[in-house]
């Protein structure tokens, strides 16, 4: 699970997060990343930055909803370790593609890896 101040939920941060975030694909996510940009979050009150958060878009293409909310465990569990990562106040959607499904945990952290570490400018696989 998530801590709370680091999940994403308004659908406002989504919008933003995709529309305004830069994105990277790979066979079975696409994360999109928007780094903020700003002093601070204007949902956040109070002077220090903001931290990180993330979301999670899984589609019924995903699977059944025994599948899908897999699907969404993983990729939380997999985010909380990586959270650190990630620039302050930053916005991350992940979104599963339909083979993400019948996916085994290491091609999720394989494409996990590979899509952050091109948005954040390390080395791309």
């Amino acid at each position: 699970m998530l801590p709370t101040e680091n999940r994403l939920r308004r659908r406002e941060d989504f919008a933003a997060a995709v529309r305004r975030g830069r994105r990277a694909g790979r066979p079975l996510l696409v994360v999109h990343l928007r780094s903020n940009s700003s002093s601070s979050d204007p949902h956040e009150a109070g002077g220090e930055a903001p931290p990180a958060r993330a979301g999670f878009v899984v589609s019924k293409a995903v699977g059944n909803a025994v599948v899908r909310n897999r699907v969404k465990r993983r990729l939380r569990h997999l985010m909380r370790e990586r959270l650190t990562q990630l620039p302050a106040g930053s916005l991350v959607v992940v979104r599963a593609l339909p083979g993400a499904g019948e996916a085994v945990h290491e091609e999720l952290v394989r494409d996990l890896e590979a899509a952050l570490g091109r948005l954040l400018g390390g080395p791309s696989s």
